[in-house]
């Protein structure tokens, strides 16, 4: 299921650092998290999708990596961004 419009700009606005900031490490974690959180909710009716859960893992692994990218560079924005988030680390 695509994530609503809607969700997307409020997700933007609420992590992006500057007024024309769509692509910064804070960002792209709270798109991926909302995408992943979609396709969650998509597995539970369809258990043998394995071409979307192959998506899905591709989408975990890139948010990691761009959590360790942010750890690295920016210790309180990491820490926000777990926090706003609800993510465990």
């Amino acid at each position: 299921m695509p994530v609503d419009i809607q969700e997307r700009t409020k997700a933007i606005a609420q992590f992006r650092a500057h007024d024309r900031d769509t692509g910064s490490a804070p960002v792209q974690i709270a798109l991926l998290t909302q995408r992943i959180n979609g396709l969650t909710g998509h597995f539970k009716t369809h258990k043998k999708d394995v071409h979307s859960r192959q998506g899905l893992l591709m989408m975990v692994s890139r948010r990691r990596r761009l959590l360790e990218y942010l750890k690295r560079h920016d210790e309180p924005s990491y820490r926000k961004v777990l926090g706003e988030l609800n993510l465990r680390k």
